[in-house]
């Protein structure tokens, strides 16, 4: 079994920054990337960033320059830092890692709403 912890959603204004962090344990082997997925209602989950065991970083165009994805291999862990949030940026944002055989998890979400 594998678990991923999502934690750091909440609450800000317009402007404001957010650091969301995931944390995989359990049965996990390597992770190969990890990464940050975002669905806001009746629409389909969209990447926002992913980082790859060798450090390799993509992110999508909608968060160039403003989100910063870290993670730490030795602890599994995944980071993103948000800064100059707009509302448009609320979702609820989904942790996934890919682990070194290819499988896919998928953390439950955490909720970011930015609003005045």
């Amino acid at each position: 079994q594998v678990y991923l912890v999502e934690s750091g959603g909440g609450l800000v204004q317009p402007g404001g920054s957010l650091r969301l962090s995931c944390a995989a344990s359990g049965s996990i082997l390597r992770s190969y990337s990890m990464g940050w997925y975002r669905q806001v209602p009746g629409k389909e989950r969209v990447l926002v960033a992913y980082n790859t065991r060798t450090g390799i970083r993509n992110y999508a165009d909608f968060v160039q320059g403003r989100f910063t994805i870290s993670r730490d291999n030795a602890k599994n862990t995944v980071s993103l830092q948000m800064n100059s949030l707009k509302p448009e940026d609320t979702a609820v944002y989904f942790c996934e890692v890919i682990d070194a055989n290819g499988m896919v998890y998928w953390g439950n979400g955490t909720l970011v709403t930015v609003s005045s």
